[in-house]
């Protein structure tokens, strides 16, 4: 699943075609993707500018300039490519399909369709089921270590399970919190009330370092992700613990392993011995 850095990227890529742009054309290959798409989609959407292209969590958010916002979450396989030039043949599972007035193609393709896109009308943002309730931007001037110290408190949730929840702190996923922790020296099975103002603030630095190098890698290609010129991320070659279990702690030599514990039905990987 996309995680923050993988969305930022799909972003940075969509906002340079997509802002200022009028939509010539819209176009939906199929009535659905994981739910169905909104009556009336093309029509919509078609002749319509674009006002600003943002993120939130792992949401796109394509703001019209009718007020409406057009929210994507990619799922496990969905992916944006633009095309600047004569566009190659569509694929089979390029669902969406956006052309500007500038005669750029963007192109949704979602094999699994495990991702969705809706239209959300002026002024109901803040009442979507998937926008309500979330936490801070990890990237955001709000999110420090006060902040995390209070959304942590009286949670008696191992810290890498409280990570994850979004109304902690938005756009985390497993990858980032495997590596944000192990860089902050910080283990996983921590009970999350247990971190105060230092620890707090170690872990905050952590995930903004990590986010901002994965953003600058492209994000982690492990299976689907690539940015929207079709390339990679590469990210994923620098991973300190996700994926490495058996190989030396970057931090404590060949003597101290990765290993892997299963939290929450998820793979979290640390080294027990400098995460305390």
């Amino acid at each position: 699943m996309p995680e923050l850095p993988e969305v930022e990227t799909v972003r940075r890529g969509l906002a340079p075609v997509l802002e200022g742009a009028k939509l010539r054309r819209v176009i939906a290959r199929r009535p659905d993707l994981r739910f169905p798409l909104p009556d009336g989609f093309g029509q919509r959407l078609t002749g319509r500018r674009v006002n600003a292209v943002r993120r939130r969590a792992k949401y796109l958010l394509i703001e019209i300039d009718d007020g409406s916002t057009v929210l994507a979450h990619l799922g496990m396989s969905g992916r944006f490519r633009i095309f600047e030039g004569a566009p190659p043949p569509e694929e089979p599972h390029d669902h969406v399909i956006l052309e500007t007035d500038a005669g750029v193609v963007i192109r949704y393709n979602d094999p699994r369709r495990f991702g969705f896109i809706d239209i959300i009308d002026d002024g109901l943002q803040g009442e979507n089921k998937f926008l309500a309730g979330l936490g801070p931007e990890p990237l955001g001037s709000d999110f420090g270590s006060a902040a995390l110290v209070k959304r942590l408190e009286g949670k008696a949730a191992p810290l890498k399970t409280a990570l994850l929840d979004q109304r902690v702190v938005a756009g985390l996923g497993n990858i980032y919190v495997c590596e944000a922790l192990h860089r902050a020296g910080l283990s996983p099975r921590r009970k999350s009330h247990t971190v105060g103002p230092a620890r707090a603030g170690r872990l905050v630095d952590a995930i903004k370092v990590v986010l901002e190098n994965a953003i600058a890698a492209g994000g982690s290609s492990l299976r689907d992700h690539r940015q929207t010129n079709g390339e990679l991320g590469y990210f994923q070659h620098a991973f300190q613990v996700y994926g490495r279990e058996g190989d030396a702690c970057s931090n404590c030599g060949p003597d101290h392993t990765v290993r892997r514990i299963v939290q929450s039905g998820r793979s979290t990987f640390y080294c027990p011995h400098c995460q305390r």
